[in-house]
């Protein structure tokens, strides 16, 4: 296996290992309320710990690669996450649980981020969207593969934590890899940067990609749960809606991967947006779980690669995509997703699980508004 390879399978397996970790989060949140004996929302609150360490190391990501190489960062924060993951075996009260979600989280956080550094680094401008996209790939066929496997484990009564002891056999895996590679060097970033300030574009960009894992993960936290209580579907069956999503991703991540280079990113932006929020809205209206079931596929799908296609457009409208502009970017969804247990809990708390998901799609509406503005910004710069 060559060295392009072997870090081009480490990003890869970056995002795969924190897919691994939301996926589940709506399917296990049950059996883990009855385990530790608390309500559903007071435990999706708790995942704050992993959606909040991953913001931290968002942000840490922001300097971090100013003073180490991403060989040494790979090594260090996946074998930790391993051994953190490994760890649930023992685990039986719900603050080193906590702990446990905080470390995973910010481990994840800074391993994005190094991810897409590399991704960047490693491929030109004409394939560079195409291998972003292909990260998402993993993100999503890990979230179908884990949210089949906990609904497989949750209804056979096998505790809520064995889906995460196995993706630590991933993190494992990046450790093995990362130790036995070479990365593109960038530290030198920090001498090398540019003073010219971004253009405002790129920070619409940002508050899209904000708004695009705040409204994903209000539909994904809550709609298993929105389906058992409101439409009264087995637990197996609600928990799938997760996977069928996740699989709709993977799907459309194939396409987009050869479709971006046929109409370019721009116009895959422009698309990608308004498919995200008009298949959002039937997820809400529609009342029959067969039928939600196949609409979740369809919304996976009509999500084209959206994040991805974002995070590219924005290093198109720079002259170098720095390491501390694809943290950047990187930061504003991990903030999307960190704040989505507690603000999803508490819209929930305030109303009820569908309106939570009417919540999500409102998120889409104004990154539709967003991203169009940013679209018209950058063409009139050009």
């Amino acid at each position: 296996m060559n060295n392009t390879i072997r870090i081009t399978a480490i990003s890869f397996l970056t995002y795969f290992v924190l897919s691994a970790m939301l996926a589940p989060i709506g399917i296990i949140s049950g059996p883990m309320a009855e385990h530790f004996n608390q309500s559903v929302s007071d435990i999706t609150r708790q995942f704050a710990w992993l959606t909040g360490g991953n913001l931290v190391g968002a942000v840490i990501a922001l300097f971090i690669f100013d003073y180490f190489g991403l060989k040494t960062l790979f090594a260090i924060i996946y074998g930790a996450i391993a051994l953190a993951l490994f760890s649930f075996r023992i685990v039986e009260d719900l603050d080193t649980a906590q702990y446990i979600l905080g470390i995973v989280g910010l481990g994840s956080g800074v391993g994005l981020a190094g991810a897409a550094v590399t991704i960047a680094r490693t491929y030109s401008e004409a394939t560079r969207t195409s291998m972003l996209v292909i990260t998402d790939g993993c993100f999503s066929i890990a979230g179908f593969v884990t949210s089949w496997t906990a609904a497989f484990l949750v209804a056979r009564d096998m505790g809520w934590s064995l889906t995460y002891q196995l993706s630590g056999l991933f993190a494992a895996s990046i450790f093995v890899l990362g130790i036995s590679s070479s990365f593109p060097a960038v530290e030198q970033d920090q001498g090398t940067e540019s003073t010219e300030p971004w253009p405002l574009a790129v920070w619409l960009c940002v508050a899209s990609l904000f708004l695009y894992t705040l409204g994903q993960y209000s539909m994904l936290f809550w709609l298993p749960n929105y389906a058992i209580t409101q439409l009264d579907a087995p637990e197996v069956q609600a928990g799938a809606l997760v996977g069928q999503f996740w699989l709709g991703m993977f799907l459309s991540q194939i396409f987009v991967a050869w479709w971006v280079m046929k109409i370019g990113v721009r116009r895959l932006v422009q698309i990608a947006a308004l498919t995200t929020l008009l298949f959002s809205i039937p997820l809400w209206l529609h009342r029959d779980i067969d039928g939600l079931t196949i609409l979740a596929l369809i919304w996976g799908f009509a999500n084209l690669s959206l994040l991805k296609a974002t995070l590219s457009l924005a290093t198109e409208l720079v002259s170098v995509p720095t390491a501390r502009l694809v943290s950047l970017l990187l930061l504003g969804a991990t903030v999307g997703t960190a704040v989505s247990p507690v603000v999803t809990s508490q819209v929930v708390d305030w109303t009820s699980n569908h309106t939570v998901l009417m919540f999500g799609s409102g998120c889409y509406l104004v990154l539709v508004v967003l991203l169009s503005s940013a679209l018209r910004m950058s063409s009139r710069q050009q």
